[in-house]
């Protein structure tokens, strides 16, 4: 009589807490990160982006408000820096910085976690989909700036040359009695209209730049490395500036107008 020859395999047993029916039920993540973890990058990474540029924001702050001044002329950014230097010292060039503190976190906390789940959302499943990232980027503007529209404008009222505030609690105090809170979202309007393009053309660029970095570098897939990120996240942004800056005149000059219409700074 034959015999079977073939082996016999035997299961392997399994560990007494494996469930294969059962999966565990966690928070919906993305790109590995929950949605809180979302808002705490995205604040950081806010406020210390406009903390570390600051000094270049008082700049153009100060150039961009000139027009609504007397009858100034224009200036240039070395005539900006020397004349708050020599008049002010390097304190001038920081006037301001705790509304951008109070403004920033918040916003951008709002900014970057509405723009991940918008991407997820819009995105459906095509990470390579520039207008969800476009889309994505234009609703979290639209969403952040409802927030941080009335601290800029306290900012920027606080960077002008000789502003008659003396800090951001009397700013706050003195346009809420004086002008009325819709002082605060006076440039709300022309932000959005700003911000809307700038947005679209920065994360658009910025994910189609990420992509063509990593397929230059095939091997930071995986593992997306700072300079991919920061060179990418540059030419986004000097794009988008470009297309944006004189919308961004307009706003500047919108918070700022009545300061000069009082004659308040000259």
């Amino acid at each position: 009589m034959a015999t079977d020859a073939s082996p016999q395999y035997r299961p392997v047993p399994l560990p007494p807490d494996f469930h294969p029916d059962i999966s565990p039920s966690h928070p919906p993540t993305h790109d590995g990160l929950h949605f809180w973890q979302f808002m705490i990058a995205g604040s950081i990474a806010g406020s210390v982006e406009h903390m570390a540029m600051f000094p270049v924001d008082t700049l153009k702050t100060r150039m961009q408000a000139i027009g609504a001044s007397c009858s100034v002329q224009p200036i240039g950014v070395r005539q900006a820096l020397g004349s708050i230097l020599k008049l002010e010292g390097p304190s001038g060039l920081y006037r301001g910085i705790a509304a951008m503190g109070l403004g920033a976190g918040p916003a951008h906390a709002v900014y970057f976690s509405v723009y991940e789940l918008s991407k997820q959302a819009l995105s459906r499943g095509d990470p390579n989909n520039s207008m969800a990232h476009a889309a994505s980027g234009v609703v979290a503007t639209v969403t952040s700036d409802a927030v941080f529209t009335p601290m800029d404008m306290v900012k920027q009222r606080l960077q002008l040359k000789s502003s008659p505030y003396k800090g951001v609690a009397d700013c706050l105090r003195r346009v809420l009695m004086e002008e009325g809170i819709g002082a605060f979202y006076a440039s709300y309007r022309t932000t959005v209209v700003m911000n809307a393009p700038f947005t679209a053309v920065h994360f658009a660029t910025y994910e189609a730049a990420k992509r063509g970095l990593m397929e230059v570098s095939p091997d930071s897939t995986d593992d997306e490395r700072l300079v991919v990120h920061a060179t990418a996240g540059a030419a986004a942004g000097g794009l988008a500036a470009a297309v944006t800056t004189p919308l961004d005149v307009v706003k500047t000059q919108l918070q700022v107008q009545l300061v000069f219409s009082r004659g308040l700074v000259c």
